[in-house]
């Protein structure tokens, strides 16, 4: 497989970038917008049969999940079309896939950790056209992992972590909600992750006895306003804050064209158990995050 061109999708995005960095040392070949028009399914396809890669890792997606309200259609042609055309195309020329989906697509109604075997049922046009792309990968039949993440953050990329950042340096006070709770993952942690599997001996042979869905989340769970409160507390530039409290406030206060669910956070059990890879907890990458800023 690794003899083969690894082909990336989504080179500059909040994962893509690190799997870029990550994935130097290796016969890679990295695209993005605007080089490849993912809201064009067919170029997707022809730049696949071009390149005749062994591996395809698709960190594209539509991640705007308010705007997708608006634009349903492209949210549908880049995080379900197009990954259809990646998953036909890979099992046509015999490439792995690996496709990172969210936990948006599940209604958040359940109160304890989502397991890879329970209903989806998103509540947002974005879950909607990501659970488009699972189904569309699992329908193909070939050698693929999805990778389901929830509440992405780097610092290099504009996240949650970066915004509440920015607001600790102009504001004294901030209101966050306390009613959406979630499992924080580092981008860096989901890109070592699937480095560490792909170097595995005979990874080949795993993935193809091993096909299927698995959660790779930051272990364990906070809500938004907990996590704004560590960063805060983990911020190793404490002197720069105006902040001087944190409110806790409601979902409702904050009127968004797109729903999120109340709780989704990911159980990675069946990662960790499949492939002998643990996951930190959520604080301690958040930590590593942060230490890595500074320097």
């Amino acid at each position: 497989m690794l003899s083969k061109p690894i082909l990336l999708f989504g080179k500059t995005g909040q994962l893509g970038s690190v799997l870029n960095v990550k994935f130097q040392n290796y016969n890679l070949q990295a695209y993005d917008y605007p080089e490849v028009d993912f809201n064009q399914p067919e170029q997707v396809r022809q730049l696949i049969l071009q390149i005749q890669p062994g591996l395809i890792i698709n960190a594209a997606a539509y991640t705007a999940v308010d705007q997708a309200e608006q634009e349903p259609e492209k949210a549908f042609n880049i995080n379900g079309y197009s990954v259809q055309a990646i998953a036909e195309s890979a099992k046509k020329i015999g490439a792995i896939l690996i496709h990172y989906s969210t936990d948006y697509i599940f209604d958040g109604k359940k109160q304890s950790l989502y397991t890879e075997e329970d209903q989806a049922n998103p509540i947002n046009v974005y879950g909607e056209s990501k659970l488009l792309g699972e189904k569309k990968i699992i329908e193909t039949e070939g050698h693929y992992l999805i990778f389901r993440l929830s509440w992405v953050f780097s610092l290099t990329h504009p996240s949650f972590v970066t915004k509440v950042l920015e607001w600790t340096r102009k504001f004294k006070t901030l209101r966050i909600v306390d009613d959406q709770t979630s499992s924080p993952t580092w981008a860096n942690m989901v890109a070592e992750k699937t480095l560490t599997l792909i170097q595995k001996d005979n990874v080949a042979d795993l993935i193809k006895s091993k096909p299927g869905v698995y959660h790779l989340a930051g272990r364990g769970t906070v809500s938004r306003f907990e996590w704004a409160k560590a960063i805060l507390e983990l911020d190793p530039l404490r002197s720069e804050q105006m902040t001087r409290e944190i409110l806790p406030a409601k979902t409702a206060d904050f009127p968004t064209p797109a729903s999120r669910p109340k709780f989704s956070g990911l159980d990675c059990t069946k990662f960790e158990t499949t492939f002998n890879l643990k996951i930190p907890d959520w604080k301690f990458s958040l930590a590593q995050a942060l230490s890595d800023q500074r320097e």
